[in-house]
């Protein structure tokens, strides 16, 4: 009876133990998951402290791949000798609103300088467009498209 006993008792001390070691490698795992989410950056955060007001001619339309609807529309827009790299919103949301841009388009805009590695560039909150305006961004820069769908 006795050695039963002890058996019973060292088979389940050596489940608790792989147990714990099993949920050892799981934490283990999560927090190496945690850190390489981490490192990846995430979409570039409007900053009202460098909102500025600029004037310029658009120089170039960059749209995404086909079948990328829900990627970033940019253009580049001449202001003086400068290019200005101005990130808009998903291509989804410009057809959504009608908003059309094209090559020679004279544009106001107001957005926000930002670094996105070495890269500066503009997150347009609004562009004027002769008489039409297209707010793209709330009044704290987040965007409105979030809201649209």
């Amino acid at each position: 009876m006795r050695d039963r006993t002890e058996f019973s008792r060292s088979r389940g001390s050596r489940g608790i133990v792989f147990l714990l070691i099993c949920f050892a490698v799981l934490l283990a795992i999560a927090a190496r998951a945690q850190k390489t989410e981490s490192k990846t950056p995430g979409p570039p955060k409007y900053d009202l402290q460098t909102e500025t007001k600029v004037k310029g001619t658009i120089e170039e339309v960059k749209m995404p791949p086909k079948g990328g609807e829900k990627e970033i529309v940019h253009l580049m827009v001449k202001v003086g000798p400068d290019t200005l790299d101005v990130y808009l919103s998903p291509k989804s949301f410009l057809d959504d609103m009608a908003m059309d841009f094209s090559k020679g388009d004279e544009i106001s805009l107001t957005g926000s300088k930002v670094k996105v590695g070495e890269a500066d560039l503009i997150l347009a909150r609004e562009v004027v467009k002769g008489n039409n305006t297209f707010t793209l961004r709330d009044d704290k820069g987040g965007p409105v498209w979030n809201w649209h769908r």
